[in-house]
């Protein structure tokens, strides 16, 4: 087995460094490739990156005149993103040797992606405990709560992220969203889920089901019910598409039924829609394990001030 290059230079901000293997070509100097390479950066900028000695090979630093070496690799940190803080704190549920399950807030993603890269629960959670290895073992929408498990030890890590890929974990969600006394629960929906890249919302279609999930009833008031969903399967916005697709889209949704555009420092009104519970064996020990979230839904425990809530 090939072992893996290490980073010249530490991570930044709880981030790795960037990673680029140059490829065959007739570039005079690695300057011009890259300014080719990396069309949505400026090339003054990608020359100030060198100059200031923030693009290191194996050997060190890299300069503007550096010449170009196919089958090399560089690294270099990307300049990152204007983001809106989340002021949301990320509660540790457990953590030992291998393992650590947090819950997350609502708005903050789980990892690094477009617009969010520090306001993410893996870089806040490598930074502030100190944990430069940390690697999700599943991920959680941005606009979901709940609880996310993550690994420590990277000669670990695929033996937890097999778990959910085999779905070997056993997950429950918590929604709140409209009650409506005609619809029969509980029931198992079963449907044709499809997302295609670059567009927001996943949607329904004919065809052979790919997405389960089981949706029961808990309890109801005022117009509102409180709902245990367990998904059998995994697909992108899957409850909150079978919701809707049922007549009770949950509350807080700006994707379903219909898309609704919300700034990134709008924190009001969050989906309501909780990561309850993780169950699962323990790959390592055998010993069997039951994660569950201590967050609250506000617009079940405190109507009232959801409804307040700027819309």
């Amino acid at each position: 087995m090939r072992r893996k290059l290490r980073p010249p230079i530490p991570p930044r901000h709880g981030l790795d460094p960037a990673r680029l293997k140059l490829p065959d070509g007739t570039w005079p100097t690695l300057l011009a490739h890259l300014v080719d390479r990396l069309p949505r950066v400026t090339p003054d900028r990608i020359e100030q990156m060198l100059r200031e000695e923030r693009i290191h090979g194996t050997d060190g630093p890299l300069g503007v005149d550096t010449p170009y070496a196919p089958g090399s690799f560089i690294w270099f940190h990307r300049d990152l993103p204007d983001e809106v803080p989340v002021p949301f704190a990320i509660d540790v549920v457990h953590r030992d040797e291998h393992l650590l399950v947090v819950d997350k807030p609502h708005f903050l993603a789980t990892i690094p992606r477009g617009q969010h890269i520090l306001e993410t629960a893996l870089v806040r959670l490598r930074r502030d405990l100190d944990l430069p290895h940390l690697s999700p073992a599943h991920r959680l929408d941005r606009v979901t709560a709940g609880l996310v498990m993550f690994v420590i030890t990277p000669e670990v890590r695929g033996r937890y992220q097999t778990l959910f890929r085999d779905r070997r974990v056993h997950k429950e969600y918590e929604a709140i969203a409209p009650h409506d006394p005609a619809l029969a629960l509980p029931r198992t929906v079963r449907s044709r889920i499809v997302k295609d890249r670059g567009v927001l919302a996943a949607r329904e279609v004919p065809g052979e089901p790919n997405a389960e999930t089981y949706v029961e009833l808990l309890e109801h008031r005022d117009g509102r019910g409180r709902y245990r969903l367990v998904p059998s399967t995994g697909r992108t916005h899957q409850l909150r598409v079978h919701l809707s697709g049922l007549g009770i889209p949950i509350l807080g949704d700006d994707f379903y039924p219909q898309l609704r555009e919300k700034p990134l420092g709008d924190f009001t009104k969050p989906l309501q829609l909780l990561a309850r519970v993780l169950d699962f064996d323990d790959p390592l020990t055998g010993a069997h394990r039951r994660f569950t979230s201590a967050r609250r839904l506000t617009a079940w425990d405190d109507p009232e001030a959801w409804a307040a809530s700027p819309a």
